[in-house]
């Protein structure tokens, strides 16, 4: 009888002391229990399953645009392959481009702006723009320090040349014998501050 009396007592104190404690009841307190897991700490979230954050990327104020060359920052020669030409043979003439500066500039270096000119003395012999056919522009980044020489060069046939005698085969032909003459150009509406001298025989 005692012993039984004892085994109810003990059953009333577990239950009141479940009733208490509430071991399962969520954090929060609205009495939801929480999910089984197998682990009492949280695992690290699976790989690729959120997205990353993006990395920030430099914006247009960062990234200053290149802008266009000026006239103090470049440097325009007149390059010839030769400094003198044996009867018969033309000199190839091309352009040399400095960007004295300290950024990236742009320029404009298509035929449409090159302007050479061949001059004894105040004479103008010829001018690569008289006979010029179907000229293009050709936007163009001249990296700060650089300098760069044109590839394809234009080739002055030793003759005078005029809007009026671009169809004509027998033009005046260029005096030789040791005769002077001065090779200036311009381009992107940059002159060359000096000319080059070249000797025709």
């Amino acid at each position: 009888m005692l012993l039984g009396l004892l085994l109810v007592l003990a059953l009333v104190g577990a239950s009141v002391w479940l009733l208490v404690a509430r071991p399962w009841a969520a954090a929060d307190g609205q009495g939801t229990a929480p999910a089984p897991t197998s682990s009492a700490t949280a695992g690290p979230t699976p790989s690729g399953s959120a997205s990353p954050s993006p990395s920030p990327s430099p914006s247009a104020d960062a990234t200053p645009a290149v802008v266009a060359c000026e006239a103090k920052d470049v440097e325009v020669k007149a390059v010839t392959d030769a400094e003198s030409y044996a009867d018969g043979a033309s000199p190839k003439l091309s352009i040399s481009l400095t960007n004295k500066g300290t950024r990236d500039c742009t320029i404009d270096v298509g035929s449409t702006t090159q302007v050479f000119t061949v001059s004894s003395g105040s004479d103008v012999w010829w001018r690569s723009t008289d006979c010029q056919e179907n000229p293009s522009s050709m936007i163009a980044t001249l990296t700060a320090g650089s300098t760069v020489v044109s590839k394809e060069p234009v080739v002055w046939d030793r003759t005078r040349s005029s809007v009026e005698t671009c169809a004509q085969e027998n033009r005046q032909r260029a005096p030789g014998g040791g005769a002077s003459y001065h090779v200036g150009v311009s381009i992107g509406g940059f002159p060359s501050a000096t000319t080059t001298q070249i000797l025709l025989f």
